[in-house]
């Protein structure tokens, strides 16, 4: 056991330092944004989002580049499942969230169309190059599409929580390109460190990549996401706190898994990425279209809803140990 120290050490820095440099990344790039006077919403939605998405890309990558690509996989399909069942979950638990935001409701039905596009991909128990620079070029065009969204998008419920938040945040330009860089450096290290302890954990106790990647590397990625909705949530801010997860699970459908297929293909898939994890994450979404419209009342997570998106989380992971100890 003491050959698993270093590993279990790394992953544990790799996780602080990975929060944390998120957090100082994304401050610093939307303060810098701030600055440079783009509307607030363009900042919330294309800054913030992709700096929430960071972590996930950045492992990704690193994982594809040192021959894991199932590991960047399971960390795009996982983080998405951790997002909705726990970040959501646990965040509707403590503070029952409202939709009120137009635009979050519109892109649930695109998320929903992004994770039947991947399914597709992934029928034919592969990943091909061709296939994640199609995921890419979406990425590209999601991004246009969210500037156009955020520059049209005035007086919609979500606009008014990222003024609040900007506010909140403010600082000098020379510091928040001094935490933009930092940040960025931060993220990059801890990233490789992050990557490397999972993959001698996963060897030494012979777990397949792909499952290391839907656990503690999915769980470890997304804390930025938690910390955010939760304190969002606790403020009032429920729209921030919902649109953070959606347009996280966004970016990690079409650029975490296209980034990671682009740099090493995946030739065999195994089986249960499409008939256990994908159909799991399909699921949650659904559920969480369905709770966001309301259909007929207000569209709004309770209490009850997050306790049973925990519950999935819980169960999913249950089945996840059953699939490689079983």
């Amino acid at each position: 056991m003491l050959e698993l120290i270093y590993p279990l050490a790394a992953v544990l820095l790799g996780f602080v330092v990975l929060v944390w440099s998120a957090d100082r990344f994304i401050d610093g790039a939307a303060a810098t944004a701030n600055y440079a006077g783009l509307p607030p919403l363009l900042i919330g939605m294309v800054i913030v989002g992709f700096g929430t998405s960071a972590p996930e890309m950045v492992v990704s990558a690193m994982a594809a580049w040192d021959g894991n690509p199932e590991l960047a996989v399971g960390n795009g399909l996982g983080s998405n499942i951790v997002n909705i069942a726990l970040v959501l979950g646990l965040t509707a638990l403590l503070v029952p969230l409202s939709v009120h935001s137009n635009i979050i409701k519109k892109e649930l039905p695109i998320l929903i169309g992004l994770g039947l596009l991947v399914g597709w991909f992934f029928y034919d128990g592969r990943l091909t190059r061709l296939e994640s620079w199609c995921l890419l070029g979406g990425f590209f065009a999601l991004i246009g599409w969210t500037i156009w969204v955020a520059l049209n998008g005035k007086g919609d419920g979500i606009e008014d929580d990222i003024e609040q938040e900007l506010a909140e945040k403010s600082m000098t330009l020379g510091m928040a390109i001094f935490w933009l860089l930092l940040g960025l450096l931060l993220l990059l290290a801890s990233s490789r460190l992050l990557v490397w302890g999972s993959v001698e954990i996963a060897e030494f106790f012979a777990v397949p990549d792909l499952v290391i990647g839907l656990t503690i590397v999915a769980l470890g990625t997304s804390l930025p996401e938690l910390a955010a909705s939760i304190v969002a949530a606790r403020k009032g801010e429920h729209d921030i706190a919902i649109g953070n997860v959606v347009g996280s699970n966004m970016f990690n459908l079409l650029a975490v898994i296209g980034i990671a297929g682009v740099i090493h293909p995946v030739d065999a898939l195994t089986a249960e990425v499409l008939t256990r994890d994908w159909l799991v994450m399909m699921a949650l979404i659904v559920a969480l279209l369905v709770m966001a419209y309301g259909f007929g009342r207000q569209g709004r997570i309770t209490r009850v809803e997050g306790g049973i998106l925990l519950v999935c989380y819980f169960a999913y992971n249950i089945w996840l140990g059953f699939s490689v100890w079983g």
